[in-house]
């Protein structure tokens, strides 16, 4: 079986990482979201919240499992006995970004990072982007899936 880890803090799910999700299912049987614990970080939404909109949002697919996980992402590859890790490209400083980790993930296990780049009607979205739509109010609908609530 091809599994794959998907980690990230998604605070919140975008459409493009459902981009992402939904294309890296024709790569992989099973795609595990991971959802980073980091207590240095300060999150818009609380760890339910965005454990819920994932599960909602691919609640009728099978293949996808959504997870919490504290530390490096590789110990929680093994722990899940995960191949591979999906990450999604928007651009060229996403890719400097991400190819230094890949490289570091590498050397320090055997699994191999898949990047697959953003559909170009989505590759400007970003969670930071969208929380800061929220923050001033702003319809933030049409960047996320449907299952993203804002009761702030």
């Amino acid at each position: 079986m091809r599994r794959a880890v998907f980690p990230g803090s998604f605070d919140p799910i975008t459409l493009g990482h459902y981009d992402i999700i939904e294309r890296g299912l024709t790569l992989f049987d099973e795609i595990i979201l991971a959802i980073g614990i980091n207590a240095d970080k300060k999150y818009m939404f609380s760890l339910e919240e965005r454990t819920r909109f994932m599960k909602e949002a691919f609640k009728n697919e099978p293949r996808i499992k959504v997870m919490t996980y504290k530390g490096l992402t590789v110990d929680f590859c093994r722990t899940q006995n995960a191949q591979f890790i999906l990450r999604g490209l928007r651009n060229p400083g996403d890719f400097e970004f991400e190819k230094a980790i890949a490289h570091t993930n590498r050397k320090m296990s055997e699994i191999e990072t898949v990047f697959l780049l953003t559909s170009s009607g989505k590759s400007y979205i970003s969670s930071s982007i969208v929380r800061d739509v929220i923050r001033h109010g702003g319809d933030y609908t049409g960047l996320v899936p449907d299952t993203v609530r804002v009761n702030k």
